[in-house]
């Protein structure tokens, strides 16, 4: 199951290079199905693992010069003030045993089932995009110097969504953060994917430092190798990125996420 679990990690390195995010999600179950890490501990470890992979995946955006730095800021810093406050401060105020009566409702089983759900709805979300006609790729990035009006408080409102969303289930946010800088910061999609990347390493690298302050466990081996093989995953994203179908790609990721956060459904709670 471990060895599973690298290969795994080396596909979640390989999506989130592809496609900006996304991946990430698949994180917390590959720990904790595949490497029997407790459900609250590997959220944390998946904001480490993912925000190193984004870092290193950006870095190669960055030197394309394809991250608009003060744009995605606007987005990344009120959501890398909620994710730290929800590492260091919500998360051990979460009482281990949630519900009692007339159920019990554990805090590992609630992060998992509210996992799954998330999953849901990023599979829901991948696949309607990917089953909508786009304009063709010549339309796409028309007058990519002339931006939209950029509605500033609904873009940091949603970054402190999506930063809340991070603390709690330790996902990237990916599958928020491009719609958003795409709709509210007129972003051409290769843009948006490189600044996702970017914020997804800020806020996810920030946020586990408050999992530090609040005393997390760290395993140094499995914690290395995880990154070696997500690392492993973005390099090859980078050679392989041009040569996909994006869209057929998404629906392959979409189809297996939904059966994965069934599962994950169907093992919580019956």
């Amino acid at each position: 199951m471990i060895i599973l679990g690298y290969f795994a990690a080396i596909l979640m390195g390989l999506v989130l290079g592809v496609i900006g995010g996304g991946g990430s999600i698949l994180t917390v179950p590959i720990l904790v199905y595949l490497m029997g890490v407790a459900p609250d501990t590997a959220t944390g470890y998946s904001l480490l693992i993912v925000g190193a992979t984004a870092a290193f995946g950006a870095v190669r955006y960055f030197r394309q010069g394809l991250i608009d730095i003060s744009s995605s800021l606007a987005f990344a810093i009120p959501s890398i003030i909620a994710v730290y406050l929800s590492r260091a401060f919500l998360m051990p105020a979460i009482p281990e045993q949630i519900l009692t009566s007339p159920f019990a409702i554990s805090k590992n089983m609630a992060i998992m089932v509210l996992f799954a759900f998330l999953m849901l709805a990023s599979a829901t979300l991948m696949l309607k995009k990917a089953y909508k006609k786009e304009p063709k790729p010549a339309a796409i990035d028309q007058n990519p110097d002339k931006p939209k009006s950029r509605n500033w408080p609904l873009i940091m409102l949603e970054g402190a969504v999506v930063g809340v969303v991070t603390g709690i289930l330790g996902a990237g946010g990916g599958f928020l953060i491009i719609p958003a800088l795409v709709l509210f910061l007129g972003m051409p999609m290769l843009n948006a994917v490189g600044a996702s990347l970017f914020i997804i390493a800020l806020k996810s690298l920030l946020g586990f430092i408050g999992d530090l302050q609040s005393g997390i466990e760290l395993q140094l081996p499995l914690l290395g190798y995880m990154l070696i093989a997500t690392f492993i995953g973005m390099s090859l994203s980078t050679k392989i990125a041009g040569k996909l179908d994006g869209t057929s790609l998404q629906k392959i990721f979409a189809f297996f996420t939904l059966i994965i956060a069934i599962v994950i459904i169907l093992k919580e709670l019956f």
